[in-house]
């Protein structure tokens, strides 16, 4: 991987809801006004596979022991009701290849586990390829004491019993041959059901990484949800190629003020293949599918820009929250900047400065190119004059050349550089993003 992967969820406005026809009209418009921009992911997130999904939604989110859709060797396929090209077994496989005429990627969420269902009525696992003599059962790789406090579907998977690994190589299996390229699994990056013990369920990432690398297909692997744990970052870093450093991220400036001191935590392990994730971008329309109707992001423009700054600078993962086909034209542009989504690039390294309650500071450099950024963040409630000496970035130490001047990135703005030291007026709650050249 070259850059932190970047893409659209469907879960910030649909909920469980999504259906086969909306996917496509966000395929469409992402190919037609995103893609040239690196934007490449369609991913269908939590519930795909049940059915009636929203009914009770002012009950239950998910329904407790719903109908679900599952083969004979408890794998679970899309509900046909909301995609009908699924049924008579073809699963994902048409809907994927529809994305990939598109030039675009396909991804789906799943839950860790197997689900509950299929180890009630203890069916077979599937055997390996080649092989048709049935030696596990769904019973017996269940852990009714392993389970989501969120999400009723699914049971843990056993450690280390015969047929765990077999149960997870053989769904993997199954969305390699849908054509499967994301797969964003929920309830294992932290299994905050069991607070003495979050990471609990290590060992499936670890059999979810090796049935990945037995498939034969290229599947980038995201773990949700967060905050993952610093003290485990070796262990996410060999097994995953992203994991979520927050919980559900959503529309909130006290959200978004937490995620400098969640960067600032993770910002040494941003590397080729390996990118913590700040969760999706909650712009444009969103919640459709949360019962009350849609609304328009609580973000002002100031702290969108903030945002993008950020999760770009530090190298997170974009994945778009709104409704593709909703988006506005300013909120099209603030995803259309090349200069600064180039910064995703692994080349590319962020770092903070400092930081306090009032303010951040970030730069970013290409030791290949030569190239420097330095970003400014207003985190308080007025306009501030802002200013870094460059001179003193740890970052720049090794290419101490004397800047001229600084071209801001979302405005085209240009700023004099007097002496090494930027010094620029920001709004409230917004960003201010420079490239640097020397003299």
């Amino acid at each position: 991987m070259n850059k932190a992967p970047m893409g659209w969820n469907s879960y910030d406005y649909y909920d469980t809801n999504v259906n086969e026809a909306q996917v496509k009209a966000n395929a469409d418009y992402m190919a037609k006004h995103l893609l040239p921009y690196g934007w490449e992911y369609i991913v269908v997130d939590i519930e795909w596979y049940a059915w009636h999904t929203g009914s009770q939604r002012d009950k239950y989110q998910y329904i407790p022991f719903g109908k679900v859709e599952m083969d004979d060797y408890g794998r679970l396929f899309p509900c046909p009701e909301k995609f009908p090209s699924s049924a008579n077994g073809a699963g994902f496989r048409p809907l994927a290849d529809y994305v990939h005429a598109k030039g675009l990627k396909f991804g789906i969420h799943i839950m860790r586990g197997i689900p509950r269902e299929a180890a009630h009525r203890h069916l077979p696992i599937m055997p390996e390829a080649g092989t048709e003599e049935v030696l596990y059962n769904a019973c017996d790789v269940a852990d009714p004491s392993s389970i989501c406090k969120w999400n009723p579907d699914m049971y843990g998977v056993r450690a280390g019993v015969p047929g765990a690994q077999e149960y997870y190589d053989s769904v993997i299996r199954l969305y390699a041959e849908w054509g499967v390229d994301f797969i964003k699994c929920d309830d294992i990056c932290n299994t905050n059901m069991y607070v003495d013990n979050p990471y609990s369920a290590a060992h499936e990432i670890e059999m979810l990484h090796r049935a990945i690398e037995k498939c034969g297909r290229d599947i980038v692997l995201s773990l949700s949800p967060g905050p993952a744990l610093i003290e485990k970052a070796w262990h996410y870093e060999k097994n995953a190629n992203m994991w979520r450093i927050t919980d559900d991220f959503w529309d909130e400036w006290e959200l978004l003020r937490q995620m400098f001191w969640r960067c600032e935590l993770w910002q040494n392990h941003v590397t080729p293949g390996n990118y913590p994730d700040c969760d999706m971008l909650p712009i444009g329309t969103l919640g459709q599918g949360f019962g009350n109707g849609p609304w328009q992001t609580r973000f002002t423009r100031a702290e969108q820009r903030t945002m993008m700054t950020l999760w770009c600078i530090f190298g997170s993962p974009l994945m778009i929250g709104a409704e593709l086909t909703l988006l506005d034209d300013w909120t099209l542009s603030l995803l259309q900047n090349k200069e600064v989504l180039k910064l995703l690039e692994n080349d590319y390294i962020g770092r903070q400065v400092e930081r306090d309650d009032a303010h951040a500071i970030w730069s970013c450099a290409n030791d290949k190119t030569g190239e420097r950024f330095v970003a400014l963040f207003n985190l308080s409630d007025q306009t501030e004059e802002l200013q870094v000496d460059l001179a003193q970035v740890e970052q720049f130490l090794s290419d101490p050349k004397a800047v001229d001047t600084a071209t801001e990135l979302w405005s085209g703005e240009k700023a004099t550089v007097e002496s090494n030291v930027l010094s620029v007026s920001v709004e409230s709650h917004d960003a201010k993003l420079f490239a640097l050249k020397n003299k």
